[in-house]
């Protein structure tokens, strides 16, 4: 498979990731590293109304060699040698229909393989996995949305053209309402560092707090209205979103009162020694059918159910499922940056729309390659902890499987719960203009927190374009 799509890839410029791709904030949003190419105007008019386009198109590759494993059970990572990857293509279509008033649409191709069908870990190590469906290229819409800038009183500020944002003259203070179909990320925890897999760290849980379970379909995108107010230095912001119909299902449950994702997020913005910074606070609360893992373990228990997914049998009831989290980030220098991530979430349910964690921590750095005269190469290096609650816990060890992690093998091997440690490290390199070909190292530890798995090392490299 990787033969056939390189060469699509190098040829096809036709298609790029707004780093952070925005949905509608527009604050501290990462620039793209991609420079205007003659002869291919991006911003224009037509039928008298200001619109642009831009595109995307990602390779990724992923192999890993045998690892260490004591036993295997049905939703363990295959300790043979593997090879995963994804491609994507999504093309970023807007036109502003009135002065404050934008609409976009984001049609979007992907085909790939995951690892062991994206079971065996918490923190998976490539974010554009959940969208692959298998080699078939797979057609879908990824984002169709409006938003609304109303203005207040306050400093001009001049919003770029780019992915999902033509160019446009805003306030400082302003109130931004978007509504349709985006991804939660797109408005929440955005990062200058850690956000986009497809041109930054790979890994869940650089994307975002890897135990936050924002409301998604299995690609990650969602429907729903969100709201963000800014004021000088300040953003909050809030959204409801819908859920699957089952969890880590594609289809939305548009019963939007009976299940959804909320979310409300506070961030403060500052600069010391005029290098930018932030500080923000995330809260989310689900609401959806959805299994205790304390029924869960009770079932298996009472059932002989070991080695089976009991989940589903105690899947009666509304359960209502909350978390909060805090991220903050730095520049040290022009080019070097830091941040950190930690959160937190109660653990009693299964997991709704993200991945298997309750409680992750994750540090690292950003570096842009100015001192060796590579100003758009770019080096990242990262170190994240994930963790389960003693209610998921308790569930895996008695012998339960979940949807993406779940060791069991036999009565004799009983899980040995650590929790799953993954380092991650990349460098990207400018290839041709708006061409970048990047390499990724990562090493986990305690895949699905089982110590008697691993370490897993992964290798990777990827091509990205854009325009």
């Amino acid at each position: 498979m990787t033969r056939k799509y390189l060469p699509i890839l190098l040829l096809c410029f036709m298609t790029a990731s707004a780093f952070a791709q925005r949905a509608g904030s527009g604050a501290d949003q990462i620039a793209s590293f991609a420079d205007p190419i003659e002869g291919l105007p991006t911003e224009g008019s037509l039928f008298g109304l200001p619109v642009n386009v831009h595109g995307q198109t990602t390779y990724i590759n992923q192999r890993y060699n045998n690892f260490t494993s004591s036993y295997s059970g049905m939703n363990s990572l295959s300790a043979n040698k593997s090879m995963s990857y994804t491609w994507s293509g999504t093309l970023f279509f807007g036109a502003r229909i009135a002065p404050n008033t934008d609409v976009y649409f984001n049609p979007e191709v992907v085909s790939g393989v995951a690892f062991s069908g994206l079971t065996g870990m918490g923190g998976f190590t490539n974010g554009e996995a959940t969208k692959a469906g298998g080699a078939q290229a797979k057609f879908y819409s990824a984002r169709a949305f409006v938003r609304q800038t109303i203005n207040q009183e306050g400093e001009k500020v001049v919003l770029e053209n780019e992915a999902n944002q033509i160019t446009q003259a805003v306030s400082s203070n302003r109130v931004v309402l978007t509504g349709g179909q985006f991804s939660t990320l797109d408005i929440f925890d955005d990062s200058r560092y850690a956000k986009d897999p497809r041109v930054q760290f790979m890994n869940w849980g650089n994307m975002t707090y890897l135990a936050y379970d924002y409301a998604a379909d299995a690609r990650g995108y969602s429907w729903g209205l969100a709201g963000e107010w800014y004021l000088d230095n300040w953003v909050m912001r809030a959204s409801r979103m819908l859920a699957p119909k089952s969890p880590n299902g594609k289809d939305l449950n548009w019963q939007i009162f009976n299940a959804y994702g909320d979310q409300i997020e506070v961030e403060r913005q500052h600069n010391i020694a005029d290098l930018p910074g932030k500080v923000s606070v995330l809260a989310y609360r689900n609401k959806m059918i959805l299994a205790r893992f304390q029924d869960a373990t009770n079932y298996v228990i009472a059932n002989n159910a070991q080695g089976t997914q009991a989940i589903n049998n105690v899947r009666n009831s509304n359960q209502i499922k909350t978390g909060i989290g805090l991220h903050a980030e730095q520049a040290l220098t022009k080019d070097l940056g830091i941040y950190g991530r930690a959160f937190t979430s109660d653990g009693h349910t299964e997991t709704m729309s993200f991945t298997e964690a309750d409680n992750s921590v994750s540090v690292g750095l950003g570096l842009n390659g100015t001192s060796w005269q590579r100003p758009h190469d770019s080096i990242g290096i990262s170190m994240m902890q994930n963790g389960l609650s003693s209610y998921r816990r308790n569930y895996l060890q008695a012998g339960g499987v979940s949807y993406f992690i779940g060791d069991y093998a036999s009565a004799n091997q009983t899980i040995s719960y650590r929790p799953e440690r993954i380092a991650e490290m990349y460098y990207n390199a400018t290839v041709i203009k708006n061409v970048l070909f990047g390499i990724n190292y990562q090493h986990v530890s305690n895949p699905a927190y089982n110590s008697a798995r691993g370490p897993v090392q992964i290798y990777s490299f990827r091509v990205h374009a854009e325009f």
